[in-house]
This record gives C-alpha cells, structure tokens and sequence, in this order.
C-alpha cells in the first residue's frame, strides 16, 4: 500500500503548514523566525519529496525536522548571544495578546523560559498530543530522556505558574 501512495507537495503543504509553523513558534517565540523556519522545512520537504514513503511518515518527518531546525535556530542566536525571549519585539507580544486569552499569553511566556529540550517535549506532547515513544523518535533521544523532560518540564511549569499565576489559582 505504501508504494502506491504518491506524495504531493502542496497537498502536504496545506495539510501540515500550519503545524509546521506552531511548532517552530512555540519553541523560538518569534513569528518571522518561525515562518523562516518553516519555509525552510518546506524547502527541504520538496528536495526529499520522493524518500517519503506514506502520509503518516510526512507528518513524522515535518515535526522532526521542524523541531531540528527551530532547536539549530535558537543554537545559532545563543552563539550570538541574543537571548530570543528578551530580545522579542513588541509587536510579537501584540500578535500573542490578540490571539488569545490574557492566561494563554502568560502561560506562553512561562513555556518559553523553560531549557530548549522540556519546552520540546512539552510542545510535542500536550500540543501535538504524541506518546513519549513518539517524542523519542521525533526527537531521536532515548525514551528514558524524553520522559525525564517531560516530568522536570511539568514540574517546573507548575512551580512558575504557581508564582506568576497566582491570581488564577484557586485559593491563592
């Protein structure tokens, strides 16, 4: 069945670019940096077009590689020494307050302060909804990896929600 299923191109754009570009936002906190990254993945989806072998392995390799290039991102403005989530324009901040609640802007900026490799589990899991085997696979680390990030991830959230947020914390 594979081999009879023909990848298209902007099928697989129209079907996928809008998490394409979720995920690179969530872990770069930068809309022009994630639409570049974005375009990027997508330019490279077009020069590998012909290794993808079924639907299921466009969505896998689309969030590996967006994940791959956001991280290689944030690699290369650290070197820089830009720290993207200070150096944020204000109208980024607009775009986020517009988009959504007044405490999913908040909650944002908390997951953007988490290490690189929590927020990535974190976003795979909870916004992609993947199991920790699939982060692990998307993320080529070990399972063990994965589900540690994941746990430190939450806890750590919790504990900044828990001295940011405290107007939304019941009986606080």
């Amino acid at each position: 069945m594979a081999a009879s299923w023909q990848p298209d191109f902007e099928r697989l754009v129209d079907e996928h670019q809008s998490m394409v570009f979720s995920l690179a936002l969530r872990m770069t906190g930068d809309r022009g940096l994630a639409e570049e990254i974005a375009q990027d993945v997508f330019m490279e989806l077009d020069r590998h077009l012909a290794k993808i072998a079924s639907p299921d392995h466009a969505c896998f390799w689309l969030r590996r590689v967006a994940m791959s290039r956001s991280a290689d991102a944030l690699r290369r403005r650290r070197v820089r020494g830009i720290d993207l989530w200070v150096e944020m324009d204000e109208n980024h901040g607009a775009q986020r307050e517009e988009r959504g609640s007044p405490l999913a802007s908040r909650v944002e900026r908390l997951l953007a302060t988490l290490p690189d490799a929590q927020r990535a589990a974190l976003v795979l899991r909870y916004q992609e909804d993947l199991t920790p085997e699939e982060i692990a696979a998307t993320l080529g680390a070990p399972l063990a990896t994965v589900k540690s990030h994941l746990q430190r991830g939450l806890k750590l959230l919790r504990a900044k929600a828990e001295c940011q947020l405290k107007e939304y914390i019941r009986g606080a």
